[in-house]
């Protein structure tokens, strides 16, 4: 039975950036037209950024055309140096110029209710949507932690969260610090037209393990199962 992902495997993490940096490029090599991305932070942004900004400033990718969002961000200020927005502006948007006007960053450091309202009008005035209504993203680059978590979407969220059929929503009490967060919901992770996902280090095993189960119950698993398919980018062996 055909499987709903496709397993990656790279040597270590700088080579799985570079096959993600390199992969995502091609992929806008292809097209001209207008394209829009979520981006997520964690451990491994770092290396693929900086991996997609030294590629496309000799492969000549048009970056131009590309809209930025994000997956999620901490409600913070924007230059605090946990801000998903920061780690993304220094390794990536400014290196290569993209011009302000692309750049849909999460308004971490507005009150939760403005912020998301804000969120949800301005991926809806970009992006197009479904026939739900669902914008339809063409990449979403995700990170896995080690409860298997994506995005801020967290194992045992209240329904609020799950069951949330706008594109973000704020995320109150959060395991990890901070406790308030701006997240994408499932519904757009499961219309995007590519999720690929970035997953190193030996302490993402169980996790990894448990998402690619069939009965799976981690908030990766979930979204997994709501694609048609899904790439994972991995070190760690299947």
């Amino acid at each position: 039975m055909p499987s709903n992902f496709e397993l990656k495997l790279c040597s270590g993490d700088l080579a799985l950036s570079a096959a993600a940096a390199r992969d995502w490029l091609a992929l806008l090599q292809k097209s001209s037209g207008p394209h829009s991305v979520a981006l997520s932070g964690g451990r491994i942004a770092r290396n693929f950024f900086t991996a997609v900004a030294d590629l496309a400033k000799t492969s000549g990718a048009p970056l131009a055309n590309v809209d930025f969002f994000w997956a999620d961000e901490r409600c913070l200020e924007p230059s605090d140096p946990e801000s998903n927005f920061r780690l993304a502006r220094e390794n990536l948007l400014q290196p290569l110029g993209i011009a302000v006007e692309k750049i849909h960053r999460l308004k971490g450091d507005w009150h939760p209710i403005v912020a998301v309202a804000d969120a949800n009008q301005e991926i809806r005035r970009v992006v197009p949507g479904d026939d739900a209504g669902v914008p339809v993203l063409d990449m979403i680059f995700l990170g896995l932690g080690e409860d298997g978590h994506i995005a801020s979407l967290m194992p045992n969220a209240p329904p609020a969260v799950l069951e949330c059929r706008e594109p973000f929503v704020h995320v109150s009490n959060s395991p990890k610090p901070p406790p308030d967060r701006l997240t994408m919901t499932y519904p757009v992770l499961a219309a995007a037209r590519n999720v690929w996902m970035l997953v190193t280090g030996a302490g993402k095993v169980d996790a990894l393990k448990n998402s690619l189960s069939p009965k799976g119950d981690t908030p990766f698993a979930r979204v997994l199962r709501s694609r048609g398919r899904t790439v994972i980018y991995t070190d760690i062996p299947a």
